[in-house]
């Protein structure tokens, strides 16, 4: 059965974990068997873990889970709650002694909604990991993108929902290459296709779509504050991959953020990618980078589609109604 989900890929399991209330949440991509895991980082403030053991150059060959989490740099605790669960269940590198569990994290600044004092914690992470599995999933309001705003250039009483997606895309030879992603971007999201704005900066009175990109050009700057952003997802695929092709396929799916976030990669965002490979063929690197490109593409649009109205903050689906 397709789920048209990152859960598609062979080997992926997927679990979240949120606080409706506290508007807070993390989400957690499980690989029981491994996976080679590479990562881009484009944006200039992210909040990471683990990421240096996935340069090429660096000994690790294989990660366990992603931890995506929101609760800003707080949030990256969840990352131990995943560990936690897997070494219960003897999962992680062998170094004799012990199996310890390799789960590379990134998180999204969701503190300016809900409950700032509440973040993801270790119970949320294991509490994430515990659910993973293969199937279909809520998307939009939960896991890491419960709490996940979108516009917030011109300032955060301009935003929007944002969100969780994901999606998943056949290749040839039995390729299966899916995305996950928590949009929290300072910017914009468009259809790439028409250009419209789907989600972003609203003026509240009027309920007329500001530009981002034009607000910036006729300011010179941005209300955002740094940090307070963020897009993060990773693509998963079953390929066989080196750690330096995943860190390539990675760069190449940031591209779908490029297409789709206005603007992207920004002083106040800390947007990273990470790719997961967990098959045995090979297929060329550009061939799988534009599919990844491309699934992300559709899970970021997702992400925002499927968000729901959150108090006085509107939602594309919510505007639709209307």
């Amino acid at each position: 059965m397709k789920f048209d989900n990152i859960t598609d890929v062979p080997g992926i399991k997927v679990g979240h974990c949120e606080d409706p209330v506290a508007l807070t949440g993390c989400s957690v991509l499980i690989t029981e068997d491994g996976a080679v895991c590479g990562v881009d980082v484009r944006g200039s403030a992210p909040g990471t873990r683990e990421t240096d053991a996935l340069d090429p150059i660096n000994a690790v060959q294989q990660v366990h889970a992603i931890c995506l989490t929101g609760g800003s740099a707080y949030g990256l605790e969840a990352a131990s709650g995943v560990m936690k669960y897997l070494e219960e269940k003897n999962i992680g590198l062998d170094v004799g002694v012990a199996k310890v569990p390799i789960v590379p994290s990134a998180v999204i600044f969701d503190l300016v909604v809900g409950n700032p004092s509440v973040r993801p914690d270790m119970k949320m992470g294991y509490e994430a990991a515990s659910r993973a599995k293969k199937g279909g999933f809520p998307q939009g309001n939960v896991g890491v993108g419960c709490g996940a705003l979108v516009g917030k250039i011109p300032g955060l009483e301009f935003g929007m929902k944002g969100g969780l997606g994901s999606s998943s895309i056949e290749g040839v030879n039995d390729l299966v290459v899916g995305a996950i992603v928590a949009v929290n971007a300072s910017g914009d999201v468009r259809d790439p296709k028409t250009n419209t704005i789907l989600a972003g900066a609203r003026n509240p009175q009027t309920g007329e779509m500001i530009d981002c990109i034009e607000f910036i050009k006729n300011n010179q700057s941005s209300v955002a504050t740094i940090g307070t952003n963020t897009t993060i997802g990773a693509v998963a695929m079953n390929a066989k991959l080196t750690k330096a092709e995943a860190k390539k396929i990675a760069g190449l799916a940031q591209n779908a953020l490029a297409r789709t976030i206005y603007p992207v990669h920004t002083m106040f965002d800390g947007d990273t990618i990470f790719v997961l490979g967990t098959g045995t063929k090979t297929y060329p690197v550009d061939y799988l980078g534009t599919l990844a490109a491309e699934v992300m593409e559709a899970a970021v649009i997702r992400a925002v589609k499927h968000a729901e109205k959150v108090g006085n903050i509107e939602s594309y689906s919510s505007i639709q109604n209307k």
